[in-house]
């Protein structure tokens, strides 16, 4: 049920990966041209783009639906420490 709730997530780019996962876990794409097939590492994907692992992550948790997707709208990632959501006073949970 999407209640409204909203998740700021920042410092991405600090996310760490137990074992060897960093360098043996691999994320698939295709570019939908013969042989298009595109594998990156998850180190590659860290260092080019931190907040794209985390999504990725949060979209692998959700359904697979219409509700997942809008779900998925309700996520905003941010690389470092700073983001532009001051304006709806977000609560700070420490973890």
């Amino acid at each position: 049920m999407d209640t409204g709730d909203n998740v700021i997530v920042i410092n991405a780019e600090k996310v760490k990966l137990t074992g060897n996962k960093m360098t043996d876990k691999t994320y698939f794409h295709h570019t939908f041209y013969p042989g298009g097939e595109r594998f990156t590492s998850a180190e590659d994907m860290l260092k080019k783009d931190p907040t794209s692992l985390v999504m990725k992550a949060v979209k692998g948790m959700l359904p697979k639906t219409k509700l997942g997707r809008q779900l998925l709208t309700n996520i905003r990632v941010y690389a470092g420490p700073v983001h532009n959501q001051t304006a709806q006073n977000p609560e700070i949970i420490e973890l």
